[in-house]
């Protein structure tokens, strides 16, 4: 493998020279699900007989629940991707750093091995995927763990009980609104109770954000947003510390993934791989437009900008939400530090009422109104589509590489389109009623009344 040194963009290409066997340049497809034992007999290995077996991406291929070329080959890029600047000589070298970074089916299946994994007895979580939180439903059915909000005080997560072999769960950014947390001072937190950190960092992919640099001991992605970035594939990981401890916890993430049935299909292995190829050049472009966009929006509803501009976003917006907001605003000097090379391709736009939040991706031609995020095209949710708990006045927007200047021009002209609507039903509430030359103005008037 080329050395660490190289950039990411440079890596995510030739990651996987070193294991090429074949002379494909486009990596095949293996959907085989079992592969034969060496005809050799001398070379034929049995399982250990104290059961002690451990399935690395250096494992013969013998079956595909256990691990297969496709995964192998997208987890020898996740890498050097995960762990920018690091040669992974505490645990034996890059090729054994590689088996840090696990891959499951899901972004969800990722999350139950992640708690099946540290079995913890207290959960510090709060807001976020709603489908963490369904994860943690079924294991207070299973397990009757107990949940604490990440954001309450030590004297909170104390009679909650939180301590050594917990588990403390920040999303940053966070989903949906974009918005950014310190890693560092919630990794001092958990380390001070004994508990480990996890980050979900799916809106902030690799290159944007090592919370590892920052204290994370376990990192999270939903891979079907950018790791994917295709709006075609399903996909998870867990990533551990680049340490001894990190290889111990790797060694039986693998183990567990087999007999909880979440290893990565072949098919979703070969689309990641072809994914990984060109992350950075679409997260920086995605992350780069969401920023631009988010500026524009803050700007018209603070006052700023062209006056015609203004005062058509005026009408429909009242918030916007996005991590590159925060990073200017007084006290929020960590997160430029954190996030040095963009703020994340997903914002949130609040409307004034609900109605307006339901109608807008309807006015829309670039945006497919759709959930999920992550793919090279621009998204946008009614967020009470897919979240009971949601501000029904919430629009996420999922950013794409679209050009950014021909997204905002679109979401002008539906701004336009609602604030007009808008205007034409106060209209239509106002009644007149009555005889003579001048009627009487009955205001609010339901549509049908006399």
């Amino acid at each position: 493998m080329a050395p660490p040194t190289l950039s990411p963009s440079t890596l995510a290409v030739h990651a996987d020279d070193r294991i090429n066997t074949l002379t494909d340049v486009a990596p095949a497809i293996h959907p085989s699900t079992t592969f034969r034992y060496p005809r050799d007999h001398t070379k034929l290995q049995p399982v250990p007989e104290n059961g002690e077996e451990f399935l690395d991406l250096s494992t013969p291929l013998v079956y595909s629940r256990l691990t297969n070329a496709n995964v192998n080959r997208l987890e020898t890029i996740l890498t050097p991707l995960i762990y920018p600047n690091q040669t992974g000589e505490e645990v034996g070298g890059i090729a054994e750093l590689s088996n840090h970074a696990v891959s499951y089916t899901s972004g969800l299946s990722a999350f139950h091995a992640l708690i099946v994994s540290v079995t913890p007895k207290v959960v510090a979580i709060s807001g976020g995927y709603h489908g963490c939180h369904g994860v943690l439903d079924l294991h207070k059915r299973m397990s009757g763990v107990k949940l604490v909000d990440l954001h309450a005080g030590d004297a909170e997560w104390e009679a909650a009980g939180l301590g050594k072999g917990d588990l403390v769960h920040l999303e940053t950014p966070l989903n949906p609104t974009g918005e950014a947390f310190e890693i560092a001072t919630y990794a001092e937190r958990a380390h001070r109770f004994g508990a480990l950190l996890s980050v979900d960092a799916t809106f902030a992919p690799p290159g944007l954000q090592d919370p590892f640099v920052w204290g994370a001991d376990v990192v999270m992605h939903s891979g079907t947003k950018y790791i994917g970035g295709h709006s075609d594939m399903l996909c998870g990981i867990l990533a551990t510390r680049p340490t001894a401890e990190g290889k111990k916890m790797a060694k039986g993430l693998r183990l567990d993934r087999i007999f909880l049935g979440s290893v990565l299909g072949s098919l979703e292995g070969w689309l990641g791989v072809r994914s990984l190829r060109t992350l950075e050049l679409r997260v920086q472009r995605q992350s780069q437009n969401a920023s631009k966009l988010a500026a524009w929006l803050s700007d018209a509803v603070n006052g700023k900008g062209e006056e015609k501009e203004v005062q058509v976003v005026k009408k429909v917006v009242a918030k916007v939400t996005h991590a590159s907001l925060q990073a200017a605003l007084p006290g929020n000097e960590w997160l430029p530090k954190q996030m040095p090379n963009g703020y994340g391709p997903v914002f949130a736009i609040y409307t004034h009422e609900p109605q307006q939040a339901k109608e807008l991706p309807s006015s829309l031609q670039l945006f497919h109104h759709a959930t999920s995020l992550g793919g090279v095209e621009s998204l946008i949710e009614w967020r009470r589509m897919s979240d009971v708990e949601c501000d029904e006045r919430l629009l996420r927007v999922s950013v794409g590489v679209e050009s950014w200047e021909d997204l905002k021009a679109d979401l002008l002209e539906a701004f336009r389109a609602i604030g007009t609507q808008d205007a034409e039903v106060n209209k239509e509430k106002t009644l007149v009623v009555g005889m003579g030359e001048k009627g009487a103005e009955v205001k609010g008037g339901a549509a049908g009344a006399v």
